[in-house]
């Protein structure tokens, strides 16, 4: 369809000067239009007649969302907008104003958008973030870990009604159980709530300090990061390869900040004394017995400890 200003522009043609009326006339008996008419008496057609290109836009754009081709395929104008139209007093006259308002799929996908800005990840398959969730699904897949599960409800329903405490959660139990994935789930729903969070792959996070370490602003910007978000998760702890330094001057300064102040999490193999062990030990000062227990106080004391039972889910659908 030819654009109104097209039309106008090719009036100086006595046929096309017809057309342009006839696609007027066509245009003030469209349904839309008396449906326009209808709700505000005070419009007549001459007030009409001064806006016919937005009266245009809107009744294709309605039509275009009437037919609607998914976000991605929009050909509106504006991309998930729509001309929506409102009538308002100038001087005491009333006047036709058009304004873009976003449509239901755009506004959907601006609030998913919103939660993913405030879910940051370190070394974690965005898939796992990014999946969707059931809760149903996740409560039904193995009854084992109903328990868990239901504490992992209990406490986000207690956020979004009470708010953040320092109390956070160490997840632990065995290979595959779908740790991770709980707390992504947790991150997500949290994140809905308007909380920002970040999860931490910690083998991988571990093994990268050794070049970022190099990099004074971006490690500043990295311990930062994990030091102020609302919520933030260790995932794996106890499957990396420490050193003291990353275990006394990152992780330590970390969860020093911490305590107190926000929540941490943690997923682990390890019930809590097997991570104090795991903590005790670097690879180049050996077993350091009261550094390991200097971590655990800022750990312990801060968690619900939480073990989760079942099946190795991995390779099967969540």
């Amino acid at each position: 369809m030819e654009s109104m200003s097209e039309v106008l522009r090719s009036m100086n043609n006595p046929a096309l000067r017809q057309r342009s009326r006839d696609l007027e006339q066509n245009l003030l008996s469209n349904p839309l239009v008396q449906q326009l008419k209808a709700e505000h008496p005070e419009l007549d057609d001459q007030r009409l007649k001064l806006h016919l290109s937005q009266l245009f836009q809107y009744v294709r754009e309605s039509r275009n969302c009437a037919n609607c081709p998914g976000l991605e395929n929009c050909p509106n104008d504006f991309q998930g907008h729509y001309s929506k139209l409102t009538v308002e007093s100038v001087n005491g006259t009333p006047d036709l104003f058009e304004r873009k308002t976003a449509c239901n799929l755009k506004i959907a996908q601006d609030n998913q958008d919103s939660i993913r800005r405030r879910i940051r990840s370190f070394y974690v398959d965005e898939r796992v973030l990014n999946g969707g969730y059931d809760e149903m699904d996740i409560m039904g897949k193995d009854p084992r870990r109903a328990s868990a599960v239901n504490k992992i409800f209990d406490y986000i329903t207690g956020v979004r009604e009470d708010g953040l405490t320092p109390q956070g959660i160490y997840l632990h139990g065995t290979f595959g159980t779908g740790k991770t994935f709980l707390m992504c789930y947790l991150l997500h729903e949290l994140a809905v709530a308007g909380y920002s969070g970040v999860i931490v792959y910690m083998p991988d996070f571990i093994e990268d300090l050794k070049s970022i370490m190099l990099d004074g602003q971006k490690l500043k910007e990295t311990v930062d990061t994990l030091k102020n978000c609302d919520l933030l998760i260790f995932d794996d702890i106890g499957a990396e390869n420490l050193n003291p330094w990353a275990r006394d001057h990152v992780l330590g300064a970390i969860l020093n900040y911490r305590m107190n102040r926000k929540p941490t999490f943690y997923t682990s193999n390890y019930p809590l004394d097997g991570l104090e062990k795991h903590l005790s030990f670097t690879s180049k000062d050996g077993e350091e017995q009261h550094k390991g227990q200097r971590l655990m106080d800022r750990i312990a004391p801060f968690v619900e400890v939480i073990p989760l039972h079942g099946e190795n889910q991995r390779g099967r659908n969540r």
